[in-house]
């Protein structure tokens, strides 16, 4: 198929060198997206109907065989030979069972070695005397060894989880999943979905995968990719706003009490006030001048198109550019009445004229969000007039600069801050909207960032993806109804996933133990992985008692676990609160043992990855080790975060979780734990 597209001759079929450009363009990215992937069979299972698909059963029809793949194939003549796992007559692969076989005779599983064939599995789904059996192959391939970026479930996606991969465009969807349940892949899936049975649509609005972080966008990077995808952009919430007109650099932190009050939705209110407080209502007429004649517009007629601006509630940058035709609309109606007959260019040339722009100037003047938003985090009286009913006096003063900067460019800008200069940006001009937007780790923004996320996709659908019980920023949200409300799709269906498919039974149970503090009411993850000894918990010298540890001895032990970890296949990961890291990376350096930064790709020479608390959100390793859980829970704000980020931290093993503490551990997991190897 790559040779035939490579092989094209456009010569004769572009009119001119423009549609030659486009079309080399659109071959050059078709012959991307066939190119072989190593290690990666383009089949992986095969259906075999009992009549041939749309026919009546009735009539008797011959059955027909289709083999699913992460591709469509089809052979030299055109004819099909894989299906796309994406087509309509593949989902029988995800969603028959021995109780619904959806006319299915079998279904046969394929497994493979490093792109070789090397087994298959049948399922008799309408012979009634086959028992019903777990998948072999289908637990291997969830239990293989997670090397590398994230790789794409197509071979292992579940019921459950097909329904929402396969829901339709013109709903948002919110799935909750605990660790474990898959649901970034899920995420993933869904606009691999919808790219191909909205193609066309989406081509021309487009797509945007928003994660929390560089790292985590690294790691899921090749999924899409590899499903021949190759159009989605992929940002951070940070660099989503700072691609924004009039945005600023970042250079500053704030504290997370003001970084508190600066994601409050009620910011919102607070910059409409102040954008529309630059209108004023004229006191005086206007006079334009047009050769020897004098048109007179009083300030009453004026004030009328004001407050009929106004009251439209349409952009302020929209209103700016309309008032001037509306004055020149009023010359012209006085023109007429006097015997002329004007046309637009005359309209037009009156909405230049000096006397008008002038008007417009003192009456809706132009607006710099940045230079808004700097004046009230400057001026303590311009921020108490329009915050007045909406921020307690203690909340203005922590937005409050305790030493306004000059300029722009001298102020240290936050995260926060460009999130509010987003706003302002969008009260002056509409943001441009896309066809979808799938939100990972959603749990983590403030009530403004959901609204920056909302205006990317205010006319598109929204995927959106997270766990309440990971909730690690301050302003983490209660709740999914609220959350949705801010983003602007408060219809949105809510699915939650409690399959756990990827951390073992035994590690997530342990885990679970926070639930009752960091996540109250919250469905507990069910894993489907038994594995015995998965789970180990280790004192070093007195953890137990009062007396704190030999520093020296504790970061000993963890470089002791990490070179027992080593012993196994697969990636290794080294998850310590972020205050920690220097230590245990001169720890690490001391004993020879190399080890990579959070998003770097593992090698055979290196597997073992350092990775801060903070960052630890979305990855997963074979084996972790945690290094002392009372320092990532001291290491944030509060404890509830600090819990929730030791969650995260708890939850990032595929294989085995060894934890090391020289500190008590937090009561919530100390309770009733026995020791070691559960």
């Amino acid at each position: 198929m790559r040779e035939d597209v490579q092989a094209l001759d456009i010569r004769d079929v572009t009119a001119n060198w423009v549609n030659a450009a486009v079309l080399e363009s659109q071959i050059e990215d078709r012959i991307k997206a066939l190119a072989d992937l190593s290690h990666t069979p383009l089949f992986f299972g095969r259906l075999d109907y009992e009549h041939a698909v749309g026919a009546d059963e009735a009539e008797g029809a011959e059955g027909e065989r289709f083999y699913i793949g992460r591709r469509h194939v089809h052979d030299a003549d055109g004819d099909p030979m894989v299906i796309d796992w994406r087509a309509p007559v593949s989902q029988a692969f995800y969603q028959a069972s021995k109780k619904n076989p959806l006319d299915v005779g079998l279904r046969r599983r394929f497994g493979y070695t490093a792109g070789e064939l090397t087994a298959y599995e049948d399922e008799h789904l309408s012979d009634p005397t086959e028992a019903v059996h777990s998948s072999k192959l289908l637990q291997a391939e969830i239990e293989r060894p997670r090397v590398g970026p994230m790789r794409d479930i197509v071979a292992t996606i579940q019921p459950e989880q097909d329904e929402i991969v396969r829901s339709g465009l013109g709903g948002s969807v919110c799935v909750q999943g605990g660790p474990g349940t898959g649901k970034t892949a899920v995420g993933l899936h869904r606009v691999a979905y919808l790219l191909y049975a909205h193609r066309d649509r989406l081509a021309r609005t487009g797509t945007l995968v928003i994660g929390p972080n560089a790292s985590f966008l690294h790691y899921i990077e090749q999924v899409l990719p590899a499903l021949g995808e190759l159009e989605v952009k992929q940002a951070t919430v940070d660099e989503l706003v700072a691609s924004g007109p009039g945005q600023v650099r970042v250079t500053g932190v704030d504290s997370a009490a003001t970084a508190v009050v600066k994601g409050d939705a009620r910011m919102a209110q607070v910059l409409r006030r102040a954008v529309r407080s630059h209108v004023t209502l004229p006191t005086e007429p206007v006079m334009v001048v047009r050769g020897s004649r004098r048109w007179r517009i009083p300030a009453y007629e004026l004030e009328e198109l004001v407050r009929e601006l106004l009251a439209r509630d349409i952009r302020y940058g929209a209103a700016h550019d309309a008032l001037p035709q509306r004055i020149a609309h009023a010359v012209l109606v006085q023109m007429e009445r006097s015997g002329e007959a004007p046309d637009d260019r005359v309209q037009d040339a009156v909405a230049r004229n000096p006397a008008v722009k002038a008007a417009v100037k003192t009456l809706w003047p132009a607006v710099d969000p940045a230079k808004l938003v700097l004046r009230l985090l400057s001026d303590m009286d311009f921020l108490a007039e329009h915050a007045e009913g909406l921020l307690t006096a203690e909340e203005q003063k922590a937005l409050l600069w305790t030493k306004p900067p000059r300029s722009l460019r001298t102020a240290k800008w936050s995260s926060a801050d460009a999130v509010l200069i987003d706003e302002a940006n969008d009260l002056v001009s509409r943001t441009h909207s896309l066809g979808h937007v799938v939100l990972d780790e959603a749990q983590d923004l403030s009530p403004m960032q959901y609204r920056a996320v909302g205006r990317r996709c205010s006319t598109g659908s929204a995927t959106v993806l997270g766990d309440l019980a990971q909730g690690t920023t301050p302003w983490a949200t209660a709740s999914w109804a609220e959350a949705l409300t801010h983003l602007g799709k408060p219809d949105a269906l809510v699915e939650e996933l409690t399959a756990g498919f990827r951390v073992p039974r035994e590690v997530i149970a342990y885990a679970s133990r926070l639930l009752p503090t960091i996540s109250p009411g919250l469905t507990e993850v069910a894993s489907v992985r038994e594995s015995p000894g998965s789970l180990e918990v280790r004192a070093v010298g007195q953890a137990e008692a009062d007396t704190a540890a030999d520093p020296a001895e504790a970061d000993a032990a963890v470089v002791g676990a990490c070179l027992e970890s080593l012993r196994h296949e697969g990636s290794i990961g080294l998850i310590a609160a972020d205050a920690r890291i220097p230590a245990l990376s001169a720890a690490l350096s001391a004993a020879d043992l190399p080890y990579l930064s959070p998003g770097e790709e593992t090698t055979a020479v290196s597997r073992l990855t350092l990775v801060p608390a903070s960052l630890a959100k979305g990855l997963e390793y074979d084996y972790v080790v945690l290094d002392e859980p009372s320092a990532v829970v001291a290491g944030e704000p509060d404890e509830r975060t600090g819990l929730r980020r030791l969650y995260v931290a708890l939850t990032r093993a595929v294989s085995g979780l060894l934890v090391i503490h020289a500190s008590p551990l937090p009561e919530q997991l100390d309770t009733a734990w026995a020791g070691s190897a559960g």
